[in-house]
Parts: C-alpha cells; structure tokens; sequence
C-alpha cells in the first residue's frame, strides 16, 4: 500500500499553539487520527478569526471542506503543547487548499502535516460560490 505523502509548502501564513487536551487522545494514549482533524479545525479557525472571518462568512460565503489528508510523524501525548501552522495555497476560482504542519512547542519535532481542500460556499443557495477576493488578496502571496 502506498503511503500518503504531504509535501509541505515553504512559507505558513499563521501559527498558533494548542494544548493536547485529555479528550485529544484515543485508547493507546496518543492525539487520534479524528483530533488531529480537530486540532487542524482550530488553527483554521483561528486563522479566519485573524482576519475577521468565520468558516461561515467570509465576506459573505462560506466553507466547506473538500477533502482531507494527514500523515503522522511521530507520536502527540498528553501534556504536550504543539505549534500548529497553517498554510494557504492553490487559490482557484472557487476553492484553496490549506496545509497543516504540528510540532512540539519544547523541541521543534514535527507530529503531523495534514491538508484539507475548501470549496468556498453560498450557504443561503447551497451553491459554491467564489473565493472571495479579500481572501485571495489575504493569502495571494503566500501561493
């Protein structure tokens, strides 16, 4: 079976540092696969809230995630603080992708890169819309 690859960008937009919560681990004591998704969930919203954004209104549209990938590196334990960034790249019509890289705040060792694929959405209409053009001018220099 082939692995997942993720092939960082250079630059990161944001960063942020959060905690590994109790609740982050699953049943071998380890930050599980669905939080590490969460983990991602939060630096996105963080980042968005940088910019006076929410996942549902970004000057007037929202997001909806497309698609996700993640591949870990090593092991996130309770107690740990991990520096999570997060990059914007590929702005399209429509849609961007974000990338994901978690360290540890006390080593710098990288845990897990993730990318998730957003498709910018009118959620009045149900229709995807286009990526808002303060967004891209936000994030146009990042890639």
């Amino acid at each position: 079976m082939a692995r997942v690859e993720i092939e960082l960008p250079e630059r990161f937009a944001f960063r942020t540092v959060l905690p590994v919560r109790v609740t982050d681990l699953n049943f071998a004591a380890h930050v599980g696969h669905d939080r590490l998704l969460s983990l991602a969930h939060e630096a996105r919203a963080q980042l968005f809230a940088a910019h006076g954004w929410s996942e549902l209104d970004v000057a007037g549209v929202g997001i909806v995630i497309a698609d996700v990938a993640a591949v870990y590196l090593a092991e996130a334990r309770y107690g740990m603080t991990l520096v999570v960034e997060v990059a914007v790249t590929n702005l399209r019509t429509r849609a961007c992708d974000l990338y994901y890289r978690l360290t540890r705040q006390d080593t710098g060792a990288e845990i897990a890169r993730a990318k998730t694929g957003i498709v910018f959405l009118d959620y009045r209409t149900g229709k995807v819309a286009h990526l808002p053009q303060v967004f891209r001018e936000a994030f146009a220099a990042a890639g």
